[in-house]
């Protein structure tokens, strides 16, 4: 596979304009109910944006607090209703030409969960690497199986999936610091791309 190019893309704030785990968690449980249950768990929140709680823990408190106990068959039943109804009206419109070019291997790389990345992904002919959840007896615990898809967990992820050296060329997009691992294995970088111009 000499000379053949594989473009890794971030998901959330990179092909898309908003943070998917929030839109979905409202998609799921409506307004009221989301923005209560923020209110509940906003200490936590709020100590990760100081870098106090760490990504995975604030995620495993919000996971826990809205969705511990539901069926997976039913979390993936919205996943895949959230990914056909909501994600295309999130999607940045000058991604899509990027997304849409077959020459290339493209694998979608995410620490959003497979729920919903995968339908969206598979709808649009894409591979994904996203991080999955915690199934016991068929339900949701509102851990994550493993660790959070991302900073080095996302190149830890990519090389299990891939022999990076069949590429010659490596391009990778992503929008914040928990990308920066998975730019700097390639050989052309876009840090915030797809931005429209206003």
């Amino acid at each position: 596979m000499a000379g053949k190019k594989l473009v890794l893309f971030d998901f959330d704030g990179t092909i898309t304009t908003a943070d998917t785990m929030f839109l979905f968690t409202r998609f799921v449980v409506g307004t009221p109910r989301f923005l209560f249950g923020l209110a509940v768990i906003s200490i936590p929140l709020i100590l990760h944006k100081f870098k106090i709680v760490g990504a995975q823990r604030a995620k495993e408190i919000l996971l826990t607090h809205f969705f511990r106990g539901m069926s997976t068959a039913k979390f993936d039943k919205y996943g895949k209703d959230f990914a056909e109804k909501i994600i295309p009206h999130y999607i940045r419109p000058t991604a899509l030409p990027v997304i849409a070019n077959r020459e290339s291997r493209i694998i979608v790389v995410s620490a959003s969960a497979e729920n919903w990345i995968s339908h969206w992904c598979t709808s649009n002919n894409l591979e994904f690497i996203a991080t999955k959840l915690e199934v016991i007896d068929g339900k949701i615990t509102g851990k994550i199986s493993g660790k959070n898809c991302n900073s080095d967990e996302k190149v830890n992820r990519i090389k299990e999936k891939v022999n990076l050296s069949d590429y010659t060329d490596i391009i990778a997009y992503g929008d914040t610091s928990g990308d920066l691992p998975m730019l700097a294995l390639a050989t052309e970088k876009h840090f915030k791309p797809f931005r429209d111009k206003k």
